[in-house]
């Protein structure tokens, strides 16, 4: 497929209104090689070679010097950039110089673990195709596997005896070994790597437990004499050196110079027409996603085009196939969706379908965006931006693997973070912005996570260094709530309980009383976990909630008994909560002095309450309808970010007829939807709140604050970033071209006055007001 003919022929097509708004033209990069500082050894030389690697990357190579020095390494470089062979050549040269070696490979997901699985296993069998057939030393063949679950008790403890590497995943290190750290003694003593695939990944409330989990593994290896390196590989974020020391307490070497090759791409953004004269409304991203999938389909560009819901998949395909159906019918049969629920056989047929060419298409949430081989792909498309660049990349990177050009789509949704990029591409496309986030320190999660440590060996004032800030004060709230007991004449704090705590810990949430989330069609099988602070507002009566893709009606949640019963719905709409919020100032613990405002980063006290749920249809986004409800209120302390405004501004905006509660109101909308541009979260993860008189300052007030108990970093990296994010906000309004508001620009789907008052053009003046300099 030539691109620039397919993007010609759409420009051809009646649904075309000139929704192409940018092509970014992406050329194509020759590889960098570069030779080891010392040779591999001869069988693996000859095991990568019979792999199809000739010859290493520079960012290989480096990667595998510096971990032969002894360093610890983050490897931050494109997809498909063959970060695998940084970790497992190193690895695999350690056990076969000594077969004590050992290493846990961890990835986030089971999915991701056997993909790699597959990987070693090829690599390991073209090892042992080197071995000589008589006479000559053999060699010591790497002994491994999965260790997760699904593992049987029997391969458990052969792997724990023999295994040289262990896959597995976070959960299982928190819950499986290192509680029984006594079984696994032989192998921790022999632990030289810990592995973290996809590091990226570790942000927010499950990288900072991830975080507190490292450090509890780093107790025991000194416990028998061990000092693993750390090995990360991540996508390209802004902080790769700043993340993987939080997730680890190492100082790593950063290897970001991505020598492997790329074939080029085309990537377009794609925007949706307004349907009204006030430009407020736009076409249905999904409509134009149908259109884009039936016209693949009909000149056989081979795509996956890739939804964040199963129900928004399923109604892509379906309307795409009726299109067909009307001019074009011996297409509609190839094309299909691919989704996490289906069964592993179903989801097998559609790959092998797709890698051979007898499907030209498939709908897919993100089960398909890491770790499976489909072939080579010629275009993509991510119906909305997906959360982070890394994630787009990811999508993006499925087509044009090969060396042929491929074409990537980005179709903008009617929010400020999307409709910024479809304003301002080389913001997209540009240098990295977005930080990944991490709290080891939240007192939250290291009250879940020290008894676990105390379990596993008593703890010590000495571990003060490990776990640090917050260290103390969670020490001394157990002792109080007689979790833990002090042994004064030993230094010494131990687990009182009889239990087992870290069964007790839900390594996905912030801590307070989880809820389980139970399928009612399947005698209440439980489904998933979450936080009771975030049970408010996602499983409510009435809401419609995604697992694996799949859409669930919430019929009843009941906090007492820490439940949430679901019942699988074929629906076409989703639901959007709305809430009303106060908060109280506890302390600041940073400021600065801007010229027209003070700004401050502090604790907070936020009581939250949810009122109200909207039905919204997937195709039109029509309002279907909403529905109070009566919720108990949520307090909880947390982290925030707020600013001044001078009140004087407010004489300033009603002389010119605009008004200074509208405008502060649209600030916090829209720099709400903005600050995931710098932080890696969901707008969903924060809230604000916006006040002409704060009762705590008697001044008028913008808040944005974390939306977890204790916080996890996202407003203070907008503390430190603010006036980037002001002028990223002020970008945002200024250039929507709707004339009074709109969801693209300061309109908020959460809001709990019903977007009520909000003023554009006085957020404007308030912002260019803000980052005046003289």
């Amino acid at each position: 497929m030539n691109p620039s003919d397919f993007i010609k022929h759409l420009k051809e097509q009646s649904f075309y209104e000139n929704q192409l708004t940018h092509v970014e033209r992406i050329g194509a990069r020759r590889a960098q090689y570069m030779s080891l500082e010392r040779p591999l050894l001869r069988p693996l030389v000859e095991a990568i070679k019979a792999s199809g690697t000739a010859h290493l990357y520079s960012h290989q190579a480096q990667a595998i010097d510096a971990i032969r020095a002894g360093q610890d390494v983050v490897v931050a470089t494109g997809t498909a950039s063959g970060k695998t062979l940084c970790y497992n050549l190193p690895a695999l040269e350690a056990i076969l110089l000594d077969a004590q070696t050992r290493a846990i490979y961890l990835f986030p997901t089971k999915a991701l673990a056997q993909d790699q699985l597959r990987v070693l296993k090829t690599l390991v069998n073209h090892l042992k195709a080197t071995q000589p057939r008589k006479n000559g030393p053999s060699l010591t063949i790497p002994r491994f596997g999965t260790y997760d679950g699904d593992t049987p008790q029997n391969s458990r403890a052969r792997l724990r005896r023999e295994g040289n590497i262990i896959l597995t995943n976070p959960d299982m290190l928190h819950v499986g070994i290192l509680p029984n750290h006594a079984r696994w003694g032989q192998f921790l003593k022999h632990l030289t790597f810990v592995v973290v695939d996809e590091a990226h990944i570790y942000r927010g409330v499950f990288g900072s437990h991830v975080a507190v989990i490292f450090r509890r593994l780093t107790r025991l290896c000194q416990l028998y004499g061990s000092r693993p390196q750390f090995i990360c590989c991540s996508a390209t974020i802004a902080n790769p050196a700043e993340h993987i020391e939080r997730l680890t307490d190492r100082k790593p070497l950063v290897v970001d110079e991505d020598g492997s090759p790329r074939a080029p791409k085309q990537f377009m953004l794609w925007n949706p027409p307004f349907i009204d004269q006030k430009k407020t409304t736009r076409r249905s991203p999904n409509g134009e996603a149908a259109n884009l999938f039936a016209e693949m389909a009909r000149q056989e560009v081979r795509n996956i085009t890739f939804t964040k819901a199963r129900v928004v998949a399923e109604l892509i395909l379906n309307y795409a196939r009726q299109t067909l159906d009307r001019t074009d019918p011996e297409f509609k049969e190839r094309i299909a969706s691919y989704r996490a629920g289906y069964l592993p056989e179903q989801r097998r047929e559609i790959e092998q379908a797709l890698f051979h060419g007898q499907l030209t298409g498939v709908t897919a949430t993100s089960a398909l965006e890491l770790g499976v081989d489909v072939g080579d792909l010629d275009a993509t498309v991510s119906v909305g931006y997906p959360g982070t660049v890394a994630s787009l990349w990811q999508q993006a990177g499925r087509a044009g693997r090969g060396t042929g050009s491929s074409l990537a789509i980005l179709i903008g949704l009617d929010n400020p973070l999307d409709q910024y990029f479809m304003r301002h591409p080389a913001q997209l496309f540009g240098r990295p912005h977005e930080h990944a986030l991490i709290d080891p320190g939240n007192l939250y999660i290291l009250e879940q996570h020290l008894p676990c440590a105390a379990h596993e060996l008593p703890l010590t004032s000495a571990d003060e260094v490990l776990f640090g800030r917050g260290f103390v004060e969670a020490m001394v709230n157990l002792e109080e709530r007689g979790l833990l007991t002090y042994q004064p004449d030993q230094d010494k704090w131990y687990y009182r309980g009889r239990d087992y705590p870290a069964e007790q810990v839900n390594i996905r949430s912030i801590g307070s009383k989880p809820v389980a989330l139970v399928d009612g069609s399947k005698k209440l099988k439980r489904l998933e976990e979450m936080d009771e602070a975030s049970a408010y507002s996602r499983v409510h009566p009435g809401a419609i909630y995604m697992h694996q893709g799949e859409s669930y009606l919430v019929t009843e949640l009941n906090l007492e008994k820490g439940q949430a019963v679901l019942l699988p719905a074929r629906v076409d709409y989703y639901t959007q909560p709305r809430e009303f919020n106060d908060i109280h100032i506890i302390r600041s613990l940073r400021h600065q002095q801007l010229k027209m405002a003070t700004v401050y980063w502090g604790a907070v006290r936020v009581t939250q309450q949810v009122v109200s749920y909207k039905r919204v249809r997937q195709f039109s986004e029509a309002n279907l309808g909403e529905t109070p409800l009566e919720m108990p209120t949520n307090t909880f302390e947390t982290r925030a970010l707020w600013w001044d405004v001078p009140i004087e501004w407010a004489g300033h905006l009603a002389r010119r007829g605009w008004d200074f509660m509208g405008g502060l109101h649209a600030v916090e909308h829209a720099a709400i939807g903005l600050l995931p541009l710098f932080a890696m979260c969901d707008r969903w993860d924060i809230g604000g709140i916006s006040t002409p008189m704060h009762p705590d300052t008697e001044r008028p007030q913008i808040f944005i604050y974390d939306g977890y108990p204790g916080g996890v970093g996202i407003t203070e990296q907008g503390f430190d970033l603010l006036t980037q994010l002001w002028e990223a906000t002020l970008a945002a309004i200024k250039d929507c071209p709707c004339d009074d508001g709109c969801p693209s620009c300061i309109y908020s789907p959460k809001c709990g006055n019903n977007n009520e008052p909000l003023d554009k053009r006085a957020a404007e003046w308030i912002l260019e007001s803000l980052l005046r300099t003289k």
